[in-house]
């Protein structure tokens, strides 16, 4: 079996192919997840040993060559000074208990771009928040707000960087595109974070947004706010976040209301509430009382008998709806109260008033 049949894949293979089988490969017949069994082992030698020649671009390139006259897996020879794999040291049986945090870190899916540089990415949304009046939320309004307005760089096109006139060989790397970290006897070959893997700079970092990507500027910006908002109702305003990078989209602005309260009117929901006062005489024979609403004056009917805390409903009074066109409705509640006036005459109705009431008889009833 040669190293593509050992892998599974075609000679035809694209690198990062060939890095996927691997992983799947090496997370099903990992030693550790299959003690004891020989074969699993076995396999996960030829593997990795696959890997280390089909992973590497120049031996691959010269094991494709050889491909006829190629020696088995099992004989391959040992990765020369330098490549991503030392598999005699691997597989040294004294070494497979500190395999484990190694595989765990490496069989981690790697960034397609370690720096995040390069592919597109959206902006960020921004948060802010905007202190409203009680009736302007109710009613709506245009607020002008001011903001920190991003665009992404035409000249970089939001890269931070540009295409440099001459090219120059990483030194972290010394232009190979890899450096290599060692975990105990094993070697570790991974891409150059500085150069990020390409082993020449052939970038400089842009002038017109020094290197930041974007360009910013203060600007007034008039939101409209929907009739009908509440304390805490995020309105949406699309693309006025940050700005993209590397052609991304840029994120939303959102503008987060503070309702200031109201001294007699309270808002549940859609639903506004206020509490009336009403007289001992209007709330025993009933009348008809004017009560503020927030589009003017209504008059509601007191009926005869009326308690306190009963509660009169005005369809359609409360606030416009965010969901949809249907407003809230207002609520009203009653609360009695008494003579405040001491006058003689006033004295001699309540006491007439008394001796007609029934209130010990009701008083004796709770505790028939």
């Amino acid at each position: 079996m040669n190293h593509y049949e050992a892998m599974g894949l075609s000679r035809k293979a694209r690198t990062a192919d060939i890095k996927r089988a691997y992983k799947r490969l090496a997370r099903k017949y990992h030693p550790d997840l299959n003690p004891g069994d020989r074969r699993a082992e076995e396999t996960f030698k030829a593997i990795n040993e696959a890997y280390a020649v089909l992973g590497d671009p120049a031996r691959r390139k010269a094991y494709d060559r050889d491909m006829n006259g190629a020696p088995s897996p099992r004989t391959a020879p040992a990765p020369a000074p330098g490549t991503a794999w030392d598999a005699s040291a691997m597989f040294d049986p004294s070494n497979l208990g500190a395999l484990s945090s190694f595989f765990t870190e490496f069989l981690r899916e790697p960034s397609p771009d370690p720096s995040g540089r390069l592919a597109p990415r959206r902006g960020d949304d921004v948060m802010r928040t905007l202190s409203v009046d009680f009736f302007d939320a109710l009613r709506g309004l245009t607020a002008r707000i001011d903001i920190d307005a991003e665009t992404t760089c035409e000249l970089c096109h939001g890269a931070g960087r540009v295409t440099a006139a001459t090219r120059r060989s990483c030194p972290d790397c010394a232009g190979t595109g890899r450096i290599s970290r060692f975990a105990g006897p094993l070697r570790l070959a991974t891409g150059c974070p500085r150069c990020e893997g390409e082993g020449v700079f052939g970038w400089d970092g842009c002038g017109a947004c020094a290197g930041a990507g974007i360009l910013t500027r203060r600007e007034g910006l008039d939101v409209p706010i929907p009739p009908g908002v509440d304390d805490g109702s995020r309105v949406r305003v699309s693309g006025r976040g940050r700005a993209g990078r590397n052609g991304g989209g840029p994120g939303d602005l959102f503008i987060i209301t503070r309702v200031a309260p109201h001294p007699f009117f309270r808002r549940i929901g859609d639903n506004i509430h206020c509490t009336v006062p009403i007289t001992v005489s209007e709330a025993a024979l009933g009348t008809r009382i004017e009560v503020p609403t927030i589009d003017g004056r209504a008059r509601i009917r007191i009926p005869p008998g009326t308690e306190t805390g009963q509660k009169f409903r005005l369809r359609g009074k409360g606030s416009p709806s965010l969901r949809g066109t249907v407003r809230g409705d207002q609520y009203v509640e009653t609360r009695i109260v008494t003579p405040a006036g001491r006058t003689d005459r006033i004295r001699r109705l309540l006491e007439e008033l008394g001796g007609l009431e029934p209130g010990e008889e009701l008083r004796r009833a709770l505790f028939a």
